[in-house]
């Protein structure tokens, strides 16, 4: 009996976490949904000056590096949004776009560290975006959002090439359970590592304005 307690139990908090449970629960399942709603839905924005992903400052680089990253979180943007739509077809034309955008960011004028970091960071832009452009199944696609997602990021951290406000943000539930991060235009969170299935699911963690 106590085994059969333990399991109901632990059952009902895994299906509750993260998740818009429209049946009925206990008290105790309703105090953490209602717990869980408030802490991880966006509802307040991270500390002043908090940073998730660490960047150098290059923002002072002149030339077209800025408008060529641009057109990278751009095409990025686009490909986010359709993750959160779960169009697994666009996903794909989207991360093609990706991988066009960066292979077009020309770094020769850049030196030294700056040179190094860039290649580095769209390194990793065009084999996640690559790896997204090779999938056909959403799962396989969301699977590369992340690395693709802190790259872009660093990128715009670096070289703040966009006036826009990005958000990054972070789902605890994605990559089972391990949480994943995904960049955003807009402070409301729309979740694309879940898509309808978790849309709120996720906070602001950083804020590059």
């Amino acid at each position: 009996m106590k085994r059969t307690l333990v399991a109901a139990t632990l059952a009902a908090f895994v299906f509750t976490s993260c998740g818009e449970n429209k049946q009925e629960t206990t008290t105790a399942e309703t105090e953490n949904l209602e717990h869980h709603e408030g802490m991880a839905h966006g509802d307040a924005m991270p500390a002043e000056g908090k940073v998730v992903v660490d960047a150098p400052d290059y923002t002072s680089v002149a030339g077209p590096v800025k408008e060529q990253i641009t057109a990278v979180v751009d095409s990025y943007l686009k490909l986010k949004d359709n993750l959160v739509a779960s169009d697994a077809a666009k996903v794909q034309a989207d991360a093609k776009a990706v991988v066009a955008a960066a292979e077009k960011v020309n770094v020769s004028a850049l030196q030294g560290e700056q040179k190094a970091f860039a290649e580095e960071k769209l390194g990793e832009v065009k084999q996640s975006a690559s790896k997204i452009a090779e999938a056909t199944d959403l799962p396989a696609q969301r699977g590369q959002l992340e690395l693709l997602s802190e790259a872009t990021f660093a990128l715009t951290k670096a070289f703040g090439p966009t006036n826009q406000k990005l958000y990054y943000q972070h789902c605890p539930m994605a990559m089972d359970n391990q949480g994943a991060y995904w960049l955003s235009s807009n402070q409301e969170i729309r979740n694309p590592y879940f898509g309808e299935q978790m849309l709120k699911c996720g906070s602001t963690e950083e804020v590059l304005n």
